[in-house]
């Protein structure tokens, strides 16, 4: 009997002699976002772009509550107001206006300009790059043409010619700005799906009869998302910089409607008076596109896997 018993094994016994189970791999997003989070240094930024982002889209009609002031309400007595004088938390300007508040609003317009504006060129940029990468022939040439003479006219003076045309409205701002951004992201989607529509997935997909837009929203756009993220996010610091210069040479948001531009713009003629008026959108502008360029630069190496490597 007891030899016989011997033939069977307990539960326990039987458990413990199966193989583990092998633990579950890490997709490609999961291992971006835990290298992410590692990098201190991008995650601040974004924090702190978060942070300004809804802080100026919630707290202006709280500190106009708080303050009894609006964006553009005029004081002839609180004129250069220190900062922390007068319920003026950041001082006032050359009109008395409360500074706090008009660096909420721009800051509303110079956000919305760069978010809105990158998205469309990218958008252009993407849609453009994947017809001539996965298409190439005549309207890659052609396509490529387009971007070649786009390429060789400076952008500034393309910027300055639109923008005299046209009345510089921040809607305005954001087509002008969209449609000619677009052609760094359409370069770089281009060489991307290039080198992807040789890959045998994509030529399997294409043997199998999946028409040409299915191929380029599931198989193609996928993989060159990583690449959209990064440009995206550098594209909004670089549209702050060029929203400011145009603001600078007059081309920009008209007052009296503020953006960090042509506050900066303004207070420059009253730096000695009203130092203050400088300092403010000066630094918000220095700090958000350094926090663009850091998290791009993030986003590049948590996207990368041969970074990551």
């Amino acid at each position: 009997m007891a030899k016989g018993a011997s033939l069977f094994h307990s539960p326990k016994q039987s458990d413990a002699s199966m193989p583990a189970e092998a633990p579950r791999s890490r997709s490609f997003w999961e291992d971006a976002l835990r290298s992410l989070l590692r990098d201190k240094l991008t995650v601040l930024s974004m924090s702190v772009l978060l942070l300004l982002t809804i802080g100026c889209i919630v707290l202006p009609p709280l500190v106009e509550d708080w303050t009894g002031f609006d964006s553009n309400s005029t004081n002839v007595l609180d004129r250069y107001a220190a900062p922390g004088e007068n319920k003026h938390l950041l001082g006032a300007d050359q009109l008395g206006r409360d500074q706090l508040i008009r660096l909420l609003y721009g800051g509303r317009v110079s956000f919305g300009i760069a978010y809105l504006a990158s998205f469309l060129s990218i958008t252009i940029g993407v849609i453009v790059g994947i017809l001539a990468g996965y298409y190439g022939g005549v309207l890659d040439e052609f396509i490529m043409w387009i971007i070649n003479t786009l390429a060789s006219i400076p952008q500034l003076f393309l910027l300055i010619l639109v923008s005299t045309i046209f009345s510089a409205s921040p809607a305005v701002l954001v087509i002008i700005l969209g449609v000619l951004g677009w052609i760094t992201s359409c370069r770089l989607v281009r060489g991307e799906v290039i080198a992807l529509r040789e890959r045998d997935y994509i030529l399997a997909a294409h043997a199998m009869g999946a028409p040409a837009w299915r191929i380029a929203i599931f198989h193609l756009f996928p993989n060159v998302l990583p690449l959209i993220i990064v440009a995206l996010t550098i594209n909004a610091g670089t549209l702050i910089l060029i929203e400011s210069g145009l603001s600078f040479l007059g081309l920009g948001v008209q007052p009296p409607i503020p953006s960090w531009g042509n506050m900066l713009t303004t207070a420059r003629t009253y730096f000695v008076t009203g130092p203050h008026l400088v300092v403010w959108p000066g630094m918000l502008i220095t700090v958000t596109v350094l926090c663009f360029y850091l998290v791009g630069d993030g986003l590049r190496d948590a996207l990368d896997p041969w970074i990551r490597r």
